[in-house]
């Protein structure tokens, strides 16, 4: 599972949301959720064009911690991969998923994943708006 929760600059397209739904997957799972976060197009009513993420060098080793505390917590298994760089509209920043016997649990794995990824790992982006002003979150 290691080999597959990391931060990369690499497009996570289809076939890394295959990877990590393939981490979790086991034979007793009848329930596999992912999540993909994606880049909309508006923030706060502002008009957003793009994303820039920037993670600290520790970041893929934080975020194996942190799937690491989810899966002690919950005994599930669960994996995510989270992108860095520029990223447009639509573009996908973060795929994370996680398995159990069904789905209820699988769901709520997911969910408290991600909210430990936000608040865990030391990535930020900086969003950039149509009226040429930009800002960062989550510093």
């Amino acid at each position: 599972m290691d080999a597959v929760v990391r931060v990369t600059p690499e497009v996570l397209d289809d076939a890394v949301g295959r990877a990590v739904e393939a981490a979790v997957a086991a034979p007793e799972c009848g329930a596999v959720v992912t999540f993909r976060g994606v880049v909309r197009d508006e923030d706060g009513g502002r008009d957003v064009t793009s994303l820039d993420y920037e993670a600290h060098p520790d970041a893929t080793t934080v975020l194996r911690d942190v799937c690491a505390a989810v899966s002690a917590e919950t005994g599930l298994r669960v994996a995510a991969v989270h992108r860095y760089g520029h990223l447009e509209i639509g573009d996908v920043a973060l795929v994370a998923s996680a398995s159990a016997g069904h789905r209820k649990e699988a769901f709520e794995a997911c969910s408290l994943l991600v909210e430990r990824i936000k608040a865990e790992v030391p990535i930020w982006k900086k969003q950039r708006f149509t009226d040429g002003e930009s800002e960062w979150v989550g510093l």
